[in-house]
């Protein structure tokens, strides 16, 4: 029987593959990391070729391990980093510039152009997003205006743009399909996400032709299947992909957030916090996004979300640029080794800060250094760093949703850390719930692709498939928790603007 799924998920700094059956278990797993570049600071790229090629590695060595043959599966299902931005040939499908990453902030003049024009409210009553160097709409324009001859052949319809999970269908299906779904297309700064389609109107003004735009499905979409003859995948042809989802929707929807007021958070390369709002929009006026979180049933669940650039980034910078540890849990060791911060605050602004500041010229900063500060104090003040700025997506959350957050659910790498989780739920105040699966996203694109090819029919049967999970309890006493979150706003505050000069 066809009872197993597949799923993609392409993150910003590795490509997994991953096997579930229909109880919610996972069988196999491959995983292959890819360089990024950085070519002038502020700049994050990555090459397309290297996408595809550890995607398709993950899935056949994960198809192998599994021991199932291709009749087993019922489908695939793709999730990826959002917005990084890809443009390739149509015909030669050569890609004309590297990929360029979500983190990247080579256009934050471009977005600066676009606010003294006026355009920021439209964008986002629109879109749902701020104007920012995040988002893929200007990444697409600053290829279009600089690499030469590519403006002259998108115009004559030559060229395709797709986020990664676009790049992947088009190149798995054998160029056929060049598609997107509402989740990654509302990444984009360039869909309507009441109307559900392209803005021909926003299109216009930032002058990128709409005949490089993918069809735009609901998540729960069949998307083509995998073509016969690509080296490594020659096993896996026919089997259909049935989802699409940005990776925080498919973790969204992996943590059973069903319901709304239901929030998550997922600690990767940056931290990324989604509350469903059911099927309405809600509309933020300090700086969080809302988006199309999934679309199945002819029905759409949007998400309030709030993104943070830089979380498990801070702990690999510790290791690879600082040398103060050699693995992520020696940071743990390090800061439960002392009993306080001292008033060492780290402000991770390595690419600027988003929600709910916004600030494209912040940069990194480590304040409260004495001469008794020590490499515990940093490594302290690094993991604190993630936990301080979940907190002011969620404080502004409940502020702007009305709801309450009875609790956090959690997933990602980062949550294998106690130190992190134990300070996480003390700075919030609430319960922090992470699941022994941390794999949200891989499941939850799984999930999804089982609900297109009838797998299940409603989110009531995957309930069944809820794992046991660590729950940790708030016990930081009010007055503390207070004074030290006071004090990492007055840090933010001194790391902003940096990178304008005067």
């Amino acid at each position: 029987m066809n009872e197993y799924l597949l799923s993609i998920d392409q993150g910003t700094t590795s490509s997994r593959c991953m096997i579930f059956d229909t109880a919610g278990n996972s069988l196999a797993m491959a995983q292959y990391g890819f360089a990024q570049q950085y070519p002038e600071p502020g700049w994050v790229e990555q090459d397309p070729a290297d996408i595809l090629s550890t995607v398709i590695h993950a899935m056949g060595e994960a198809f192998d391990k599994s021991g199932l043959s291709a009749t087993d599966f019922a489908a695939i299902g793709i999730t990826n980093q959002r917005e990084t931005t890809i443009i390739w040939d149509r015909d030669s499908g050569e890609p004309v510039y590297p990929a360029i990453v979500w983190q990247c902030r080579r256009t934050a003049p471009l977005c600066d152009a676009i606010k003294a024009e006026g355009l920021s409210g439209k964008i986002l009553d629109r879109t749902g997003l701020v104007v920012d160097a995040y988002f893929s709409a200007t990444k697409i324009k600053w290829i279009l205006d600089h690499v030469p001859g590519v403006r002259e052949r998108a115009e004559s319809g030559k060229l395709l743009f797709g986020t990664v999970d676009t790049w992947l269908i088009w190149n798995l299906t054998g160029r056929i399909s060049h598609a997107t779904d509402y989740s990654n297309a509302s990444r984009t700064m360039l869909f309507d996400i009441e109307k559900l389609e392209w803005d021909e109107e926003l299109c216009l003004l930032l002058d990128i032709p709409m005949s490089m735009l993918p069809e735009v499905k609901p998540s729960c979409s069949n998307f083509g299947p995998i073509a016969a003859g690509i080296k490594g995948l020659e096993k896996l042809a026919g089997i259909p992909i049935c989802a699409a989802a940005g990776d925080q929707a498919a973790a969204l929807f992996g943590q059973m957030c069903f319901d709304v007021g239901d929030t998550k958070n997922t600690y990767g390369t940056g931290c990324f916090t989604l509350m469903n709002t059911g099927e309405k929009r809600v509309r933020s006026e300090n700086g969080l996004l809302s988006s199309a979180a999934w679309s199945m049933h002819g029905q759409t669940t949007y998400a309030l979300e709030g993104s943070v650039f830089n979380t498990g980034a801070t702990i690999t910078w510790l290791r690879d640029e600082l040398g103060i540890i050699t693995t992520p849990h020696e940071c743990d060791i390090l800061a439960e080794s002392i009993a306080e911060n001292s008033g060492v605050y780290l402000v991770p602004a390595f690419t600027g800060l988003g929600a709910p500041y916004w600030d494209m010229y912040a940069r990194g900063m480590i304040i409260g250094l004495t001469r008794g500060t020590g490499k515990a104090h940093i490594a302290r003040a690094a993991l604190e760093s993630i936990a301080f700025q979940v907190r002011d997506l969620v404080d502004l959350m409940k502020e702007e949703s009305g709801q309450d957050i009875r609790e956090l659910r959690v997933d990602g790498g980062a949550t294998v850390s106690d130190f992190l989780m134990r300070f996480q739920s003390d700075i919030l105040g609430i319960p922090v719930r992470r699941a022994d699966n941390v794999e949200s996203t891989s499941s939850g694109i799984a999930s999804l692709a089982g609900m297109t090819c009838g797998i299940w029919t409603s989110v009531d049967q995957l309930k069944m498939n809820r794992k046991s999970s660590q729950i940790y309890l708030p016990e930081m006493e009010e007055v503390r928790r207070e004074r030290y979150y006071s004090d990492w706003k007055r840090a933010v505050i001194r790391s902003g603007k940096w990178a304008v000069s005067d």
